[in-house]
């Protein structure tokens, strides 16, 4: 059975690769389009009040196969193959090829090279920007317009060797479900997020992380930094041999405790793995 989280397919319109694979009344090739917004919330239905699903940073691209007559464009993320609902106005359908990335938990797009000029706005961790030409006053010129801090951002492709330090970055802000910008994530967009500035691809939903990242461990295996615990629904990664770093709806925070109390609080974890 297909996963309609991953799988861009309605009964009225499906993804035109889709074809003899689903049932839908027309099928139509995909529109790309790129976040030009530090944040697009992808939702689960097109009304601001369906849940969230996730969130598409800076410079992601979009493969739009709908739009409604409300501004409601319905498509499938490449980043994680995430399917949902956005805001048409969060796009640009002329695409810049990425450069670099932030490489901070958040940074400022400024519309000056100049730290005094206003109003900035904020980007994430993992945004990808395109530097169009070279830096003014330690700022970078993006293609789309503004300046960042050229000590913020990474080359694409540029992993870091700890991304649990990338992780630790969080630690203090609220949960939010289908969060994981730099202002509220939930458990699987920490971990997601996190493993991308390593340089590692992960699927979206702990569920599917579960499934597709690193490999089982016994669960009486001594634990190290880095590996991934899973309860259903749930992920948090090892600090150390005994500290678990998770984004948790008890806490409403992204926190480190000992294992020990998660374990007691939840039980015992269903799944290890180690990358």
């Amino acid at each position: 059975m297909n996963d309609a989280r991953l799988t861009p397919a309605r009964s009225d319109v499906a993804a035109a690769k889709l074809r003899g694979k689903v049932d839908a009344e027309r099928f139509v090739e995909a529109v790309p389009h790129q976040v030009k917004v530090g944040a697009s919330v992808l939702r689960e239905a097109p009304s601001f009040h369906a849940r969230l699903a996730t969130q598409l940073l800076y410079g992601e691209i979009f493969d739009v196969y709908d739009q409604d007559n409300d501004g409601w464009v319905w498509g499938q993320a490449r980043l994680d193959a995430y399917v949902g609902y956005a805001r048409a106005e969060s796009f640009d359908t002329e695409l810049h090829e990425p450069t670099h990335r932030v490489a901070v938990l958040r940074t400022l797009v400024f519309p000056e090279p100049d730290k005094k000029s206003q109003p900035p706005s904020p980007l994430s961790l993992n945004a990808k920007i395109t530097v169009s030409a070279a830096t003014e006053n330690g700022f970078a010129p993006l293609s789309r317009g503004g300046w960042v801090y050229a000590a913020h951002i990474a080359l694409m492709g540029d992993a870091v060797d700890d991304w649990v330090a990338s992780a630790e970055r969080f630690v203090g802000l609220p949960y939010l479900w289908g969060g994981k910008d730099s202002s509220a994530v939930d458990c699987s967009g920490l971990i997601q997020t996190a493993l991308e500035t390593g340089g590692v691809s992960a699927p979206r939903d702990a569920d599917m992380q579960e499934s597709a990242v690193g490999e089982t461990l016994p669960l009486d295996a001594a634990l190290q930094r880095g590996d991934l615990v899973f309860w259903p629904g749930h992920v948090g990664l090892m600090r150390s041999e005994t500290e678990l770093l998770h984004a948790n709806a008890f806490h409403m925070q992204t926190v480190v405790e000992p294992l020990a109390d998660a374990i007691t609080r939840v039980g015992p974890p269903r799944t290890i793995r180690r990358l």
